[in-house]
């Protein structure tokens, strides 16, 4: 007998769904549905089932996915396979579109209706189901265990107060996550929370994260960016989540008093926010990158608001601050610049990648700031001596290469789950 919890959110989800597709045209009109492929929401596949074994990643938005892009290549190699990869957000499908290796195809991941999960998993029939992260999708889940699939969960993470969330629920936890085979945490921290909620089989392994390739970056863009600052000295805020910017600005304006020529680059984690960085900026010169604007000799403030363009930003200089951790969102993705030979300046509020930042900063002998006045400091100190500055860069890439293999790891338990009778 299932536990209530699960029962009442099946049942409820089975109330709803004729209310989905509505739900759906809503969000298309708001540009957060992709229209053409709607129906995969609803479990239709768009492409047939490709013959052979079928192994299925499922990754909530482009992070996950990107994190998976080397396990994905790793898995071709490795096994006589196709892959399924999944994830719920326009941004990552055409992420996918664009960057997935031959052999591997996207759809987009179900609604969370028992209906919908069930054609979705009918026409698939994948023999393993990996999860990155944190996705979990009650019925997607039981629903796949139920027919066989073979699940994981793999680059874990589980926030503190998501684990908090769960324990009110422990019977419905537990019937959840002893679905999993195999779960493969970042770190122990984490492992620690799966494993009091009922989770089997739970490994630490690393972030899949670190064994991802350097972020991409267009060489006449770069060239460009790099012809338009010229020689000034440049202050990177990338990742800015709102909130942050109020601590920036104010930053930017005191090192200017030292470098009066600074520009500051910033790179909201969502780009619709370009807007209202501009009047946080009030007098102070700005430019947007989607007006398809370069910064020249007056601009104070840059504005890259576009997407899949970080890995131009963290070529331009050899420190940059890491948003998401001046506030308690947890930080972003730090390894993206460390592997680029950028060090990592981050606030209090890194629980999203927690051991990666620790290694980082370790490895740099610094990086920790948790107001204005230390991102002065610290930035000052670092564009002032452009050494000082190459030396924590390159100890943050030692630190990134150090963090990985969890590639390697994770293909190792998908051989071994392809290779289990049962």
């Amino acid at each position: 007998m299932k536990p209530l919890g699960l029962t009442a959110y099946r049942a409820v989800s089975t109330v709803l769904s004729p209310v989905v597709p509505a739900l759906l045209r809503r969000r298309i009109l708001r540009g957060k549905e992709h229209e053409e492929r709607n129906a995969e929401r609803l479990g239709h596949a768009s492409l047939p089932r490709p013959e052979g074994t079928l192994i299925w990643v499922h990754g909530a938005s482009v992070g996950e996915c990107i994190a998976a892009l080397p396990l994905i290549d790793a898995l071709l190699k490795a096994v006589p396979c196709k892959v399924l990869v999944t994830s719920g957000t326009v941004t990552s499908a055409k992420l996918m579109a664009e960057r997935l290796p031959e052999g591997a195809i996207h759809q987009f991941v179900p609604v969370d209706t028992p209906a919908a999960t069930m054609r979705f998993l009918h026409h698939w029939k994948p023999q393993v189901g990996l999860f990155v992260d944190s996705d979990i999708w009650p019925n997607l889940i039981v629903n796949a265990r139920d027919r066989g699939v073979k699940l994981a969960l793999i680059n874990a993470r589980m926030t503190e107060r998501s684990f908090r969330n769960w324990r009110w629920a422990k019977k419905t936890a537990a019937e959840i996550m002893s679905s999993y085979r195999a779960c493969l945490a970042q770190d122990e921290e984490i492992a620690a929370r799966f494993r009091a909620l009922g989770t089997p089989n739970v490994e630490v392994i690393g972030s899949l994260k670190a064994d991802a390739p350097m972020l991409p970056a267009d060489p006449d863009k770069l060239e460009a960016l790099r012809a338009a600052i010229g020689g000034r000295p440049v202050l990177l805020a990338a990742q800015t989540h709102q909130g942050e910017e109020e601590t920036i600005l104010p930053a930017h304006d005191a090192l200017r008093r030292k470098f009066p020529d600074l520009l500051t680059i910033i790179v909201p984690r969502h780009t619709q926010r370009a807007g209202d960085i501009v009047m946080l900026c009030g007098t102070r010169v700005t430019k947007k990158r989607s007006d398809g604007e370069l910064p020249d000799a007056d601009t104070a403030v840059y504005i890259a608001d576009t997407m899949g363009e970080l890995g131009l930003f963290y070529r331009l200089t050899r420190f940059c601050f890491v948003g998401g951790s001046l506030i308690r969102h947890g930080g972003q993705n730090p390894l993206e610049p460390a592997k680029l030979g950028c060090a990592v300046l981050t606030g209090p509020y890194t629980y999203n990648f927690t051991k990666a930042f620790e290694t980082l900063l370790a490895a740099q002998g610094a990086g920790s700031v948790n107001s204005c006045s230390d991102i002065v400091s610290l930035a000052s100190k670092l564009l002032g001596d452009p050494n000082e500055a190459e030396r924590l860069g390159d100890a943050a890439k030692r630190g990134a290469v150090n963090l990985g293999g969890a590639v390697a790891k994770t293909v190792d338990v998908v051989v071994k789950m392809l290779d289990a009778r049962s």
